[in-house]
């Protein structure tokens, strides 16, 4: 069903809108990694399948799948729900249990979408599912309004890996989520 989607999505989305991506050669061919984009749309799930030649297993709020046709769509797809307003350790374990396989997981490190770039939007939670599971990150920028015939780009960023911050101890996966927050969004220091 991924795939059929894939191709069928795609192919609709290529009729409105031009895609422009840059630096796809970033994307490793195997192995486990965690895609973080920014996310101002429902479509931004879309687009990075659409552009990534891996089948990414999306984290997706909880209330996506209370609706049964929903969910039970979401769930062929690979999706899996997260709860967050709290903690939610089994969200966690499915994702570590992706990533452990050698599979892409696809988390939008701001929880929701956002039109303002406000490092209070960022969770941590993908620099702590990166710490413990030793997976790199490749932070991602997609760059639209999403208006007809209008450009959809997208930037893949240099990769981040977790063993470059074992000396922030007990602030490694503060420091890696900001990281990447810094990288998706191309600010500098």
């Amino acid at each position: 069903m991924y795939k059929f989607l894939k191709v069928f999505c795609g192919g609709m989305l290529q009729l409105f809108f031009k895609f422009e991506v840059y630096d796809k050669d970033k994307i490793p061919k195997d192995g486990p990694l965690i895609i973080c984009a920014n996310h101002t749309s429902l479509l931004d799930p879309v687009v990075l399948a659409q552009v990534c030649d891996r089948k990414i297993y999306f984290m997706a709020k909880e209330e996506l799948f209370h609706k049964p046709i929903l969910s039970h769509i979401l769930k062929k797809l690979g999706a899996f729900p997260v709860n967050r307003s709290k903690t939610d350790l089994k969200s966690v374990r499915t994702a570590m249990s992706i990533l452990k396989r050698g599979d892409v997981l696809g988390i939008f490190p701001e929880g929701t979408r956002v039109k303002t770039v406000s490092v209070e939007n960022i969770k941590e939670g993908v620099g702590m599912i990166s710490n413990r599971t030793g997976s790199p990150i490749l932070p991602v920028y997609i760059d639209t309004d999403y208006k007809l015939f209008r450009p959809i780009k997208v930037t893949f960023r240099d990769l981040v890996y977790p063993e470059d911050f074992k000396e922030f101890g007990r602030d490694i996966n503060k420091e890696l989520t900001m990281e990447v927050y810094k990288k998706i969004y191309n600010i500098e220091e």
